[in-house]
């Protein structure tokens, strides 16, 4: 997922696992170019709201292993990272991330909604679930969208 890689960036330069807000902006807009300022912080939000980083004090702590995430050669976040994602989006990210194919995960999911008669989103939570993909913070906000 862009969005884990590129929050991740700012914590392996550092070689720590908290910064203050002002060094993770200054380190995605400056020192990569990826983002303007104000979208570094958007980007600060959006990882916020999804739970990948908190918020302290003007302090941000990664809420993951930056150091398991690969940042493969080249690597530019698209700017669509920008956006905060549905709860189906975030779940339908985590499948893929366990390494289901987008297309495949999404037929299937359908189907399972079809057969069961539940949400979009409690199908992709059966889903993920019955793959052994852990997607219990998002079971919650989908319980919560209800």
């Amino acid at each position: 997922m862009s969005l884990r890689t590129a929050v991740a960036v700012p914590f392996r330069q550092a070689g720590q696992a908290s910064m203050p807000e002002s060094e993770f902006v200054v380190a995605l807009s400056l020192d990569r170019d990826w983002f303007t300022p104000d979208q570094a912080k958007r980007l600060l939000d959006v990882a916020a709201s999804e739970g990948v980083v908190t918020r302290t004090d003007g302090q941000v702590t990664v809420e993951f292993s930056a150091d398991d995430v690969e940042v493969p050669e080249g690597f530019v976040p698209e700017e669509s990272i920008l956006q905060e994602r549905s709860t189906f989006e975030r779940l339908l990210s985590a499948i893929e991330d366990a390494g289901v194919e987008k297309q495949s995960a999404v037929a299937e999911i359908n189907a399972l909604q079809a057969d069961l008669g539940v949400t979009v989103e409690a199908a992709a939570v059966v889903y993920a679930r019955r793959r052994g993909v852990d997607v219990a913070a998002d079971a919650e906000r989908a319980i919560g969208d209800l």
